[in-house]
């Protein structure tokens, strides 16, 4: 059984690294985190390594413990969170390609299964979700620090468990962090709904900028990295979500300029479109309703591709 796989490499190796998807989440930071204190707890050498993240997300336990870059070249044990691909561990794939074994726990239903043990169920909500069961299964005590990570990352990836993804497990699962003292209340108000004003800047440029498409079924807005130095902001979380909470779209589109004729993609869908598919076409993934990739091209002909291919699957559904 794989979970009896991941117990015994996790038992037995010494040194470990933490690597989770680049542009990383709630969920992502929170599943980190989780796993890092977990693994402290057991007396494991490990180091969590995410090069870049949110602020939003410095009010987690131990984010002055996460290391942009890993100690070592070949670890014992590399443990990817909440990524379906190699290709998105935020450009650190070497430390989990050297290790002597490797482990994935993700919830992406287009994970590639790319770990030498894979723990995947495409039906969590959450990484931090199926997380709790490989801790538990380790006789980790979870802790109020390991519950405030395991709900950031529940409470992210159901947007405040409004989404249909969440099932009655999921609240179970919330009340017995809640039982440890986790202040429910507090993660989600500085999760979803306070933001620093530089980062309120970066939002109002891309809000400014939203175009209504195809009848109203697809919102676009784009930043370039001229915006980011205006605002002194290049935290980008939220902004897709935007255009997808406005009333008769089907399909929000985000661009972001990461370097000149290069874009990173965010899609987000609210019913039937399946993002996931169309970011497969741009070296990217994720999930039905909430993917990204990256795309290369001039502003015009980025926009005119990706909005192209969201009007062909949103017409497909509406052909069925």
């Amino acid at each position: 059984m794989t979970l009896d796989n991941i117990k015994e490499e996790i038992c037995s190796a010494k040194n470990i690294v933490i690597l989770t998807h680049d542009v990383p989440d709630g969920d992502a930071i929170g599943s980190s985190l989780a796993m890092y204190i977990g693994l402290k707890q057991l007396g494991k050498d490990v180091d969590v390594v995410i090069p870049k993240y949110s602020k939003t997300y410095k009010f987690l336990p131990f984010t002055d413990e996460i290391k942009e870059k890993g100690r070592v070249e070949n670890y014992d044990l590399a443990i990817a969170l909440d990524c379906g691909d190699i290709k998105r561990l935020n450009g650190f794939a070497s430390y989990f390609e050297y290790a002597n074994c490797k482990i994935s726990i993700d919830h992406h239903e287009a994970n590639t299964m790319f770990a030498d043990y894979n723990f995947v169920d495409p039906t969590a909500p959450a990484c931090s979700q199926i997380l709790i069961t490989v801790l538990k299964a380790l006789k980790i005590e979870i802790t109020k620090d390991i519950g405030t990570c395991l709900l950031t990352g529940v409470i992210t990836d159901t947007g405040g468990f409004k989404y249909k993804s969440v099932k009655p497990e999921t609240f179970e699962f919330a009340a017995e962090l809640l039982s440890k003292g986790v202040n429910v209340s507090d993660i989600y108000r500085k999760v979803l709904q306070s933001i620093p004003v530089e980062k309120f800047e970066l939002r109002k440029i891309a809000i400014n900028r939203i175009e209504l498409l195809e009848d109203g079924k697809i919102s676009f807005t784009y930043i370039t990295k001229k915006d980011e130095e205006q605002t002194k902001c290049d935290d980008h979380d939220g902004i897709v979500e935007i255009g997808r909470d406005i009333e008769g779209v089907e399909v929000s589109i985000f661009l972001r300029e990461v370097e000149e004729d290069t874009y990173k993609i965010s899609l987000r869908s609210n019913d039937y479109v399946n993002v996931s598919d169309i970011c497969l076409l741009f070296n990217g993934g994720g999930h039905m309703r909430a993917a990204g990739g990256t795309i290369n091209g001039t502003f015009d002909k980025v926009k005119e591709r990706i909005v192209s291919e969201c009007k062909k699957h949103i017409d497909t559904i509406s052909n069925e």
